[in-house]
């Protein structure tokens, strides 16, 4: 920990990460307010948000994690998070679901290329023996502004209204750039030697799938949460519409359920941080049932519309955000650690994009089950199928963990790769 607080490439990247993140939470927040609420979208019309977002981290996401090993990860860093300031703005004018629709899909093109070259950087710029503890840390900032960000946007929305949110969402993209033109340059990159500028970009994405392939755990460990997220995403995008089921739901509630949710992934984060000598996988799989008891706890209390929703709601928020770090933490702490730092952009290329695309079934299939059988029945789903898969999960463990040895063997072959 003292190691990564001394080391000023980290502490740059994770500011610009922090107030960017803000950012979007402040616009993410509005959005569903504005799209929920104000203009009473149906479940479906309110899962394309979602949609817009994910969609285009599932199409290029290998793409630009290719892009991200080949070129300057710093330079694409600013390059997009400038891009994104700029489309954020036409939010302020958005007068139907098709703008706001059409300028999301925009944004979610240039994220797609900003998370593997940051993904790539943090390689870079981490020791190995310290990565642990920096992807908890990262996993504290986003959980820090998860917090922030609805609670300002909450207010910010009910006094100036949400084109004032877009506005400061655009300038956090703004400071981020500025942030991020003082992180250190590129280092030489292992690909320029061994495998030259012409390789193709099929080739290339093979590659990082093969990569993938060779350790059990992180085949089997991206299986599980691309599953996890195809599922809870059935829920997750429909919790606008659940609020809207209670007698007394006040229109700051969803602020403070991801509120509590981004105290819980914090808190979670934090412990991790703590202690980084953890197993990986009984964690992500006892995260995948806490996700499940959650969600089904939410819709047996809406069904009997339950009062005090302004406690129970951030509550289970809490223990679902805990949850949820409780997966993709570990996972992803143990990708960065056995990927060498040439293939950082491809491995998490093809990651984010099998990730992605189960948050694009999900929200589809949530809202088309929700607007059939209703919002509570899809909780119950959903919370059922979580449960059932760590059930599963941890039926099978033994045989998972058997595939940790090749992600240690897959360190000690590229001890050259790593170095920076």
């Amino acid at each position: 920990m003292k190691r990564l607080l001394k080391n000023k490439g980290y502490i740059t990247l994770m500011s610009a990460q922090a107030i960017s993140s803000i950012g979007d939470w402040l616009s993410i927040v509005a959005i569903i307010t504005l799209v929920g609420l104000k203009w009473e979208a149906s479940p479906l019309e309110v899962s394309f948000v979602f949609l817009c977002l994910a969609v285009p981290m599932a199409l290029f996401g290998p793409v630009a994690g290719i892009v991200a090993d080949r070129f300057n990860r710093k330079t694409l860093m600013i390059v997009s998070d400038v891009v994104r300031a700029g489309l954020i703005l036409l939010l302020t004018v958005a007068s139907s679901l098709w703008m706001v629709y059409a300028t999301l899909l925009a944004v979610g093109i240039f994220s797609s290329l900003f998370i593997p070259a940051k993904n790539g950087k943090l390689k870079e710029i981490v020791a190995e023996e310290d990565m642990k503890g920096a992807m908890s840390i990262t996993s504290m900032i986003d959980s820090s502004t998860k917090i922030l960000g609805p609670l300002v946007s909450g207010l910010l929305v009910t006094v100036f209204g949400a084109q004032q949110v877009f506005m400061i969402d655009s300038a956090t993209f703004a400071v981020s750039a500025v942030i991020l033109l003082f992180i250190p340059n590129a280092v030489p990159h292992e690909l320029s030697k061994t495998e030259g500028a012409q390789e193709s970009f099929k080739k290339e994405f093979v590659l990082g799938f093969s990569f993938i392939k060779s350790s059990r755990f992180m085949l089997v460990g991206l299986t599980l949460v691309g599953l996890s997220l195809l599922i809870l995403q059935m829920a997750d995008s429909q919790l606008i519409v659940l609020i809207r089921e209670l007698t007394y739901a006040s229109p700051d509630l969803f602020g403070y359920l991801v509120t509590g949710s981004g105290l819980g992934m914090f808190t979670a984060g934090f412990l991790l941080a703590k202690k980084t000598d953890y197993n990986p996988y009984p964690l992500m799989l006892l995260g995948v049932c806490g996700i499940g008891a959650s969600f089904g706890m939410m819709g047996l209390l809406t069904h009997y519309d339950f009062g005090y929703s302004i406690l129970w709601a951030p509550g289970l928020g809490f223990t679902g955000g805990f949850s949820a770090s409780l997966i993709f933490v570990p996972f992803q702490a143990t990708v960065q650690v056995s990927s060498p730092v040439h293939m950082t952009g491809r491995v998490f290329g093809v990651l984010n994009s099998v990730m992605t695309t189960a948050t694009i079934i999900g929200p589809l299939l949530g809202g088309w089950i929700a607007t059939i059988i209703g919002v509570v029945p899809t909780f119950t789903i959903t919370a059922s199928l979580l449960v059932l898969v760590s059930l599963i999960g941890f039926l099978t463990k033994r045989k998972v963990e058997r595939g940790n040895a090749d992600v240690s063997t897959s360190k000690q072959r590229t001890p050259e790769a790593t170095t920076s």
